[in-house]
């Protein structure tokens, strides 16, 4: 009789965070960087992912080669950030460090570079694109300047060519100005364009979008429209529709959609009910009183369904609870999963102390969600990447989250 083949368990992935609020930049590196290597357990990493703010200055400048060297990290990618997020805090307005690190064993890691420059037709072209082989086994990490690239169109471009391939990331923050918001490697300083990285083979990302809004009024389907323009709503003129809907508003409900309205664009045109996530969130600008229209923040389709929506406090930390614990929680993350998975968090500059009255909003509901709170980093963001109904999209006032861990048997 044969004896039996005993397998070796297949190599996990290892993920670790560290937070430093020391304004003393080398202190502060110092810090991550062992704490860092210390929730390794020797590991070395493969990614090492990192957000600074502003207050280090001059640091920045020479960080990615640094972090690079002090992790032995294959691949460094990093940002500025406005305020930043680390194990179980979110800093806003004082110096702050952030870094991810994780070994992913069985991936390939591929970064990238793109610029958007014009075509010798004046068209928008781009310098690079990620390589990808096996797309349903691929995630994409995307870090960009918002002055000088137009992360919009890339998506578009990106889900053309890769199409059901996921992005998650952020535009980079904190800077006022063209040239003021910083993106590295281990190589260097980078002041324009995008960072990416291909992620594929043995690791899963899942992402994890809270736009977190609310529908108020019922939806109602796009019968003529022009450019960003909605002219007419189920037949009737747009504008008409929207003060009508205003109107029948409690009190404070309508004093939120005021404040800032927004519409929810139908992503799937088969389905006449609709659910959490089903919409992909726009800001309403304004009205054309001359057409009677309204005016939206995207380019809605004759026969798309829309739907009028407010956004506050409540409803925003409701929302991003309930995806969590639906798509991050229990059914990704199991009890044996301590040390074996991670998660990056991109959540908008204009949440935080701007949106909730508790501190460290966003990361105390992602950290409820994973199980024994695996390490998460991150930062408040001038645009949030990630994908809704199967596309990426560039979104305001919203948290991606992309949780990591080992890729589950397809058997």
């Amino acid at each position: 009789m044969l004896a039996p083949v005993l397998m070796s368990p297949r190599p996990r992935p290892r993920f670790a965070a560290a937070l430093s609020t020391e304004a003393n930049s080398p202190r502060a590196e110092e810090f991550v960087v062992a704490e860092v290597a210390e929730q390794l357990g020797g590991a070395r990493p493969d990614l090492c992912v990192a957000f600074v703010t502003h207050h280090h200055g001059g640091a920045i400048e020479e960080l990615g080669p640094r972090l690079a060297r002090a992790t032995g990290a294959r691949v460094v990618l990093g940002c500025t950030g406005e305020g930043l997020i680390g194990g179980s805090r979110e800093v806003e307005r004082e110096a702050a460090l952030s870094v991810w690190c994780a070994s992913l064993p069985g991936t390939e890691l591929r970064p990238f570079r793109s610029l958007a420059r014009p075509d010798t037709d004046g068209n928008l072209a781009f310098s690079a694109f990620p390589e990808v082989r096996d797309s349903k086994r691929a995630s994409l990490l995307l870090l960009a300047d918002p002055y000088s690239f137009p992360m919009d169109e890339y998506l578009k471009h990106l889900d053309a060519r890769l199409a059901g391939v996921p992005a998650f990331g952020g535009m980079a923050s904190g800077g006022m100005g063209p040239g003021q918001n910083l993106l590295f490697t281990g190589e260097g300083l980078v002041s324009q364009g995008a960072l990416g990285l291909a992620l594929e083979g043995e690791i899963e990302v899942r992402p994890v979008v809270s736009q977190g809004c609310r529908p108020v009024g019922k939806p109602w389907v796009v019968t003529q429209c022009d450019e960003h323009l909605v002219q007419r709503l189920g037949g009737r003129p747009a504008l008409e529709v929207l003060m009508e809907t205003v109107s029948t508003l409690a009190d404070k409900e309508a004093a939120l959609f005021r404040r800032g309205p927004f519409v929810g664009l139908a992503l799937d045109a088969k389905k006449s009910a609709f659910e959490r996530g089903d919409f992909l969130v726009r800001s309403l600008l304004g009205v054309a009183r001359d057409q009677n229209a309204i005016a939206i923040s995207d380019v809605p389709r004759r026969g798309q369904t829309i739907q009028f929506l407010v956004r506050d406090a409540a409803s925003a930390g409701e929302d991003l609870e309930q995806l969590m614990l639906s798509q991050g929680g229990g059914e990704l993350l199991e009890e044996d999963d301590h040390g074996a998975a991670g998660a990056l968090l991109f959540t908008c500059n204009g949440r935080g102390s701007r949106m909730f009255d508790a501190p460290d909003h966003d990361i105390s509901c992602v950290r409820r969600a994973l199980v024994r709170n695996a390490p998460v980093a991150g930062f408040f963001a001038a645009g949030e990447i990630g994908p809704v109904g199967g596309r990426n999209f560039l979104h305001g006032y919203t948290a991606s989250v992309a949780v990591f861990r080992a890729r589950r048997s397809e058997n």
